[in-house]
């Protein structure tokens, strides 16, 4: 697993940022093994910065890479 340059995995990261966003954001991971949810349940004693977020910020202004899915698999309102 990748890991950012704080020492935790990546998907921690997203996760600790997901969860600075607000009181209002409740994260909902996926996770096919014990060890993933046990890193996933880790990610919520994370505290990021507000240098660590600005960084985020600066890399991911939008705050994704893109979409999970293609556009084409997305449902559309009727």
């Amino acid at each position: 697993m990748p890991r950012s340059a704080r020492g935790i995995a990546v998907t921690q990261l997203a996760l600790a940022w997901l969860l600075a966003q607000g009181d209002d954001i409740v994260p909902i991971p996926g996770t096919r093994s014990p060890r993933r949810l046990e890193e996933n349940v880790a990610a919520a004693q994370v505290t990021l910065t507000s240098e660590d977020l600005a960084r985020v910020q600066e890399i991911l202004p939008h705050g994704s890479a893109g979409s999970r899915y293609p556009a084409a698999m997305m449902p559309t309102r009727q």
